[in-house]
């Protein structure tokens, strides 16, 4: 490797290990947040879901996604969150549960700045905007 080339994210992340740890305390935080668990269809998902399998997930996301040799074998952000109508409200406290997480385990600010794009890439696939609640009224016409 030349000295202009930067480790990949994952690898500055400390690999999956480090990642899976990560990943089991933000999984924790989310699954007993109030704010999170306001929503009734959020509230019966953290219910019904699998805490294991859901961390799995996560972190074989997050470790593909930072640029391991992962794969993930999950559903798409929209298939898995489309239904829990989740607000920009909830969006927000969960971005803070996850500063939480990154600061708990004093992530690097670089390292937190390039995993927080890597989440907010997925909002518009994970949150209800009032525009998506009904049909576009200036498509008709």
């Amino acid at each position: 490797m030349s000295q202009l080339e930067k480790p990949s994210l994952y690898d500055r992340l400390g690999g999956v290990y480090n990642i899976a740890t990560v990943v089991d305390d933000f999984i924790d935080r989310i699954m007993v947040d109030p704010r999170l668990n306001a929503n009734p269809r959020v509230d019966e998902a953290h219910h019904r879901v699998s805490a294991a399998g859901f961390k799995y997930l996560v972190t074989e996301m997050v470790c593909w996604a930072a640029g391991g040799p992962q794969t993930y074998t999950g559903r798409s952000m929209g298939d898995s969150h489309r239904h829990l109508s989740i607000t920009p409200e909830e969006w927000v406290a969960f971005m803070d549960d996850f500063q939480q997480t990154l600061d708990r385990f004093a992530v690097p600010e670089p390292e937190q700045d390039e995993l927080k794009a890597i989440v907010e890439s997925t909002r518009e696939a994970i949150v209800v905007t009032p525009f998506q609640e009904g049909p576009d009224p200036a498509a008709s016409g």
